[in-house]
């Protein structure tokens, strides 16, 4: 065909240019879907019947990590 045609060189290039927004968009999105999926599957697991006792043990390691840093050295330094 010839250069002047309006199918001539560049005439692809608008389907190409289409399928770069396409692959360039894909990867954000599923990324998205999936950290949405995740955040709903974390905030469906908060609370329930071991709510309690993660809370005590969650509670009981921090009393512990405090009372280690309240702790006076006995090793001299």
């Amino acid at each position: 065909m010839p250069e002047g045609s309006p199918r001539g060189r560049n005439a692809g290039l608008a389907t190409l240019e289409r399928m770069d927004y396409v692959s360039a968009l894909v990867p954000p999105v599923v990324m998205a879907v999936f950290f949405i999926g995740l955040v709903v599957t974390i905030i469906k697991s908060q609370g329930g019947p071991n709510k309690a006792k993660e809370d005590a043990a969650v509670d009981a390691a921090l009393a512990s990590a405090e009372s280690a840093r309240q702790a006076p050295r006995t090793d001299g330094v």
